[in-house]
């Protein structure tokens, strides 16, 4: 604090002046708080049953997004199509996705933006009765996945760098997915985790991974609204997210799989999480070599008419320290 040795007249002069200043400055403080300050209004934010959805479960059952400030509804779904009606119904304002989907919602005038990549890792699951023991032996085999997402693209990028073709079957229940591929009615599969882990318990043979090919491609992503209007709490959701997978470092997934049972994981989502050699990264953007890769594949699948730019679909402001 400033000390005055000037004349008495002086000092309150002084005074005064430091007095009008300190004012405004704290108004020019109260303000820049305010219009930082995270609302606490609720963000609803759907996920999918599967690794990437674990920090954001973590976070709001550790209390990591109310330490910020931020509430977080969570709803699951069984299924992406599920997922994307509940976008398209604009009853979510963000939701684990991918790169392809953010560019179909794009192109059918739903505004979102990408804000970061996701934990995961899918697996290429042989059938126990294929005999099948390396991807390349997949050559015009039937690979059960569910077309135009994330499963797709990186069994086509598999099939690419080991140059075979595969015929897609299509099955939309999960269930009925995993016991053609138990019961050999298929060759293969594509499943994140924690479902391939389950069925390579049940004898399925893993093929290949995305964690090791490093193909990447899940997003977070939010709607265009709630990024303008409330960009803090999206910013305090992500200091949230971050503690969590610093919890995650620091813990055992049996420590904390009372809270991953309450979401339907099954054990072997803790028994996976805890094989796994490398720490877990905070949000991280999407590549951007990565990402053109993606579009180009969408728009070859006819799932969009255009090109679209790295910046137009992707902010990660967010998670900037």
């Amino acid at each position: 604090m400033k000390k005055l040795r000037m004349g008495i007249l002086v000092f309150f002069l002084a005074g005064s002046l430091a007095a009008c200043d300190t004012q405004d400055d704290d108004k020019e403080e109260t303000g820049s708080q305010s219009e930082e300050m995270v609302t606490g209004e609720s963000i609803r934010f759907g996920v999918l049953p599967a690794e990437s959805a674990i920090p954001i479960i973590i976070a709001n059952e550790k209390g990591f997004f109310e330490e910020e400030g931020a509430s977080v509804e969570i709803e699951s779904f069984s299924s992406p199509n599920d997922r994307n009606i509940a976008i398209q119904s604009e009853t979510l304002d963000g939701a684990i996705s991918d790169v392809m989907t953010e560019a179909t919602f794009k192109e059918n005038g739903v505004d979102m933006m990408i804000t970061s990549g996701i934990l995961e890792d899918f697996k290429i699951l042989a059938s126990p009765q294929s005999g099948i023991t390396e991807i390349k032996e997949l050559t015009d085999k039937k690979i059960t996945l569910v077309p135009n997402f994330i499963l797709e693209y990186i069994m086509d990028k598999f099939a690419e760098e080991e140059d075979f073709t595969y015929e897609v079957v299509n099955i939309p229940s999960f269930a009925t997915r995993s016991e053609a591929l138990l019961k050999g009615e298929v060759d293969a599969a594509v499943y994140t985790e924690p479902q391939a882990s389950m069925l390579a318990e049940q004898g399925a043979v893993i093929l290949g991974s995305s964690k090791e090919a490093e193909i990447i491609g899940g997003t977070i992503q939010f709607m265009d609204d709630i990024l303008e209007e409330r960009p803090q709490d999206i910013k305090a959701f992500y200091i949230g997210y971050n503690k969590a997978i610093d919890y995650m470092n620091e813990h055992e997934a049996s420590e904390y799989s009372d809270i991953l049972s309450k979401y339907q994981f099954p054990d072997a989502m803790s028994t996976y999480l805890d094989t796994q050699d490398e720490i877990y990264p905070y949000a991280q953007a999407v590549e951007k070599t990565q990402f053109e890769e993606i579009i180009e594949w969408a728009k070859s699948k006819k799932q969009i008419n255009q090109d679209y730019a790295y910046n137009t679909l992707t902010d990660f402001s967010y998670i900037e320290e």
